[in-house]
């Protein structure tokens, strides 16, 4: 029989490396495989939605994606003037609404993203991509799934006309819209192909139009365009509306063109060179299944297929990739029971078909001027798609998600009121504050970086009065007690933080707190030196250089009252509870995770 592996990849794209990467921070052993013979060339998807570039962050590689991409600021909106037979400018907006993140949506080629994973994952010590292999079968042996040492999964690959078997614990399809995998497992896509036709290229435009460096929504009787500025300040894409009746097998590159000059008249525009085009339907499809005997699981096209205008496959399947990718690297660690993996179906499947129900109405409405496709209406009686584009820019943006009750989400044993902006079972977003030790003032998310680790982040309020020095310091012993979570979720001889790390953020005035007053537990010895880490304490108070964050206004925290929020390896919110309430927080990981002693 061929190689062992622990979890097998098949297909490189963003679902398939956002795992990976995670795979590689736990130290996991994969493989990755690709039919294509080498790395992408041509970015077919490159939209980076807000919460893909939290995510990007989350694993320290965003500042190349920040640096080179185009920042995607603002959105215009473009409708006919029907006196004067032109084009007006009906909105413009801003293409996320202040406040939702610190980051913004980024425009950078697909295939530039993957890069930096794969750069990301050969860093951390994961392995290459292996180009050019076929998936023919993947088969589970059912008998062995529950035996957690068995590797009851085999892949059958062909390369260069030779075949060869894996056996591994788990496997991943990863492997697009005709995915073998998911025809393997005998898996089905269920939903409908529309007649609408769209044509996309990524172009070099000559034209007088005056927002073609902006993200525009134009839409007109002879078919409607969706306008997004790429990267290096030149190239454009273009998404096209083609006319009723259009095979898509049958476009030609010119067609699309023509299609572009008629509905941008009477802006002119011509076409310096073309980088890539493309013509496709709309369709929306769902699998029956995510997943067989929690052993393999299907992420991104392999088990949802929509339209590409809102930007959302590749984001979506990077963020499947990466809720799959930590449960996976836990449970082969040793740190969580198989369990856990069921939360990836729960919680995927529920976003996908979300996803499949949103994309049927969103794509109608971009492609139609009329009543028929409901909306608010302006006042020539067309679809004012302006609003409805900006009441969807939270699920746009990818920060609507929001898990329902599982082992890792727990809404029924929290207290919601006590951090009203910290959402239980959504993204922990993050706000300004000062770290203590050192006076550094930034996001406090990125204190919370995706290292796999759980984080417990205390709201203790202003520890010079009397009763939030109390609550502190009785929190504390509890955590780090013997019989607290911290230690008896501990393997031997791991660093105090290793699984569970404690963040505390105070309130008040910096300058009138000494290091003292803050109980020393939360200043951990750890490290390959033995030192205290003085960094997980921080406050919301005034910086020298950025102002104030107000970060309990935020989080919607009573000083006062105070909070505890458990957060995710992923930065979702599991639970909200009183910082009295020590019992509460120290059976939450009792469901899943196996303690270290």
């Amino acid at each position: 029989m061929g190689n062992k592996v622990d979890v097998f990849i098949c297909g490189s794209g963003s679902a398939g490396l956002s795992a990976a990467l995670w795979l590689a921070c736990y130290g996991i052993n994969c493989k990755i495989v690709d039919s294509r013979s080498g790395p992408l060339e041509f970015g077919q998807a490159d939209g980076n939605q807000v919460r893909s570039v939290e995510i990007f962050e989350s694993f320290g590689i965003a500042d190349e994606l920040l640096r080179e991409g185009y920042h995607n600021d603002e959105v215009v909106f473009w409708s006919p003037d029907g006196e004067r037979g032109r084009h007006v400018r009906k909105r413009s907006a801003a293409a996320t609404h202040p406040g939702m993140s610190h980051l913004p949506r980024v425009i950078m080629s697909q295939a530039k993203v993957n890069g930096m994973l794969l750069n990301a994952i050969k860093r951390r010590g994961g392995p290459d991509v292996g180009y050019g292999y076929k998936v023919l079968e993947v088969k589970i042996d059912e008998e062995n799934a529950n035996d957690p040492d068995a590797y009851p999964v085999s892949v059958v690959t062909e390369k260069d006309g030779r075949q060869e078997t894996f056996e591994a614990k788990y496997a991943l399809a990863c492997d697009g819209a005709h995915s073998t995998v998911r025809r393997s497992l005998g898996f089905k896509m269920v939903g409908d192909t529309s007649e609408s036709i769209w044509g996309v290229m990524d172009v070099f435009p000559r034209t007088n139009f005056p927002d073609i460096r902006k993200q525009v929504v134009l839409q007109s009787d002879l078919g409607s365009i969706l306008i997004i500025p790429r990267e290096g300040g030149s190239m454009d894409r273009f998404y096209i509306e083609l006319p009723h009746g259009t095979v898509a097998d049958e476009v030609k590159l010119e067609d699309i063109q023509a299609a572009t000059r008629q509905i941008f008249h009477p802006f002119e525009i011509e076409f310096a060179e073309t980088y890539w085009w493309s013509a496709y339907s709309i369709g929306q499809r769902l699998a029956d299944n995510f997943s067989k005997a929690n052993r393999v699981f299907l992420t991104g096209d392999a088990c949802h297929t929509h339209s590409p205008k809102a930007g959302q496959g590749m984001n979506v399947s990077l963020q499947d990739g990466y809720n799959i990718g930590w449960k996976l690297a836990s449970v082969l660690n040793g740190q969580s029971s198989p369990e856990l993996l069921d939360t990836y179906v729960a919680e995927r499947q529920r976003v996908a078909a979300t996803l499949i129900n949103w994309d049927k109405v969103w794509a109608k409405q971009m492609g139609s001027v009329g009543k028929e496709a409901g909306g608010v209406l302006d006042a020539d009686g067309n679809v004012d798609f302006s609003e409805i584009f900006i009441k969807a820019e939270a699920f746009t943006a990818g920060l609507a998600i929001k898990y329902d009750e599982t082992c890792i989400t727990s809404v029924k044993r929290s207290d919601q009121q006590l951090a009203t902006n910290l959402k239980i079972g959504m993204r922990f977003p993050s706000a300004q504050v000062v770290r203590f030790c050192d006076s550094f003032s930034g996001q406090l998310v990125r204190a919370l970086p995706s290292d796999g680790r759980w984080r417990i982040v205390v709201f203790a309020g202003d520890i010079r009065q009397e009763a939030a020095s109390r609550k502190l310091k009785q929190l504390g012993d509890y955590l780090f007690s013997d019989s607290g979570p911290i230690r008896r979720h501990l393997r031997p001889n791991a660093d105090i933080d290793s699984f569970i790390e404690v963040l505390v953020v105070l309130s008040g005035e910096r300058l009138k707190i000494e290091q003292e007053q803050i109980p020393q537990c939360f200043r951990p010895i750890t490290g390959r030196w033995g030192m205290r880490d003085l960094h997980k304490v921080f406050i919301d108070d005034e910086s020298y250089h950025d102002g104030h964050g107000h970060a309990y206004d935020f989080y919607g925290v009573d000083p006062e009252k105070g909070a505890v929020a458990i957060v995710r390896p992923d930065n979702y919110v599991s639970m909200v509870l009183d910082m009295e309430h020590h019992e509460l927080i120290g059976d939450f990981w009792k469901g899943f995770a196996i303690e270290g002693r």
